[in-house]
């Protein structure tokens, strides 16, 4: 399977889980579960910061596949 494939998916899931996340904790603050919204609150920093990691990630491979792309097309052309 293309892992390139996957890739848009990503962000799609991790864009409706933070929305999950903000209706539980909308949910938890107007049912005064104090335990529930510090917790949701964990779990949102958390997500917060598997995105981060997911955009660092992204960057990292948009930039490999332009070197890669470049050293193909370096060779292309030295084979002409």
């Amino acid at each position: 399977m293309d892992p390139g494939f996957l890739a848009p998916l990503i962000p799609i899931a991790a864009i409706i889980a933070f929305a999950v996340i903000k209706l539980a904790k909308l949910r938890a603050s107007h049912s005064g579960s104090a335990d529930v919204t510090a917790r949701l609150e964990a779990v949102e920093r958390s997500l917060q910061e598997v995105q981060q990691e997911l955009i660092e990630t992204q960057e990292r491979l948009d930039f490999a596949e332009r070197l890669l792309s470049q050293a193909r097309e370096e060779r292309r052309i030295g084979d002409q």
